[in-house]
């Protein structure tokens, strides 16, 4: 991963209940690593090969990490910020 930012508390909650407006700034804080694990790489008819994001893995990513948000552990993001 490059240098991506994690969302703030304040915009993780808010996803964690299910807020599509935080949902959707969660998906697109990690767009950059879920591109990155979706790019496969597929040989053209000269015999190159070229990396493209497959859209179906993509998408399957990006659902997977929606899915999860509701058992994101709140708790040690909040004692973490009591340090």
């Amino acid at each position: 991963m490059t240098n991506q930012k994690m969302p703030d508390y304040y915009t993780i909650h808010a996803a964690v209940a299910g807020e599509a407006w935080a949902v959707a700034k969660v998906v697109e804080c990690y767009q950059e690593e879920i591109d990155r694990q979706a790019t496969v790489r597929k040989r053209q008819p000269d015999g190159t090969v070229k990396e493209v994001i497959d859209e179906d893995m993509r998408q399957h990513i990006a659902m997977k990490l929606i899915e999860a948000l509701p058992t994101f552990p709140l708790e040690e993001l909040e004692k973490q910020g009591r340090k």
